[in-house]
């Protein structure tokens, strides 16, 4: 790679870095189901960290969870800018990313009783 275009490289990652951020703040100030979705993040790792166990599998489906839920909004968004009218193909869209949104977090939750679990029971309760 040559010194001239590094800089360029550079700045185009940190525009890309800039857009990124400013798509997670639009999503975190305008959903409320995004602000829900990282509070029950937070405690599930903050649970996983207090337990000692399974931390990178909590962290990877709340991960998981949050995207989904930012794949959802930028949906929604750019099927109501397109059409802002009532259509079926389109609530169907809406629909379905919900879906998404849905599965991931029940999955989410299953794991997260798989791994965490145990681990929350011997805690509490004794060996």
């Amino acid at each position: 790679m040559s010194r001239v275009t590094a800089p360029v490289q550079r700045g185009a990652f940190c525009l890309s870095l800039r857009a990124a951020a400013r798509g997670v703040a639009a999503t975190l100030r305008d959903e409320p189901n995004f602000r829900y979705q990282l509070l029950a993040a937070l405690a599930v790792v903050s649970l996983s960290v207090w337990l000692r166990t399974g931390t990178a599998v909590v962290l990877l489906c709340c991960a998981l969870v949050l995207a989904s839920e930012l794949f959802n909004s930028a949906l929604e968004r750019l099927a109501d800018a397109l059409y802002p009218q009532r259509h079926p193909l389109v609530a169907a869209a809406k629909d379905a990313a919900a879906g998404a949104v849905l599965t991931t977090a029940a999955v989410s939750v299953l794991i997260g009783l798989i791994v965490l679990g145990p681990a929350l029971y011997t805690r509490l309760w004794g060996p």
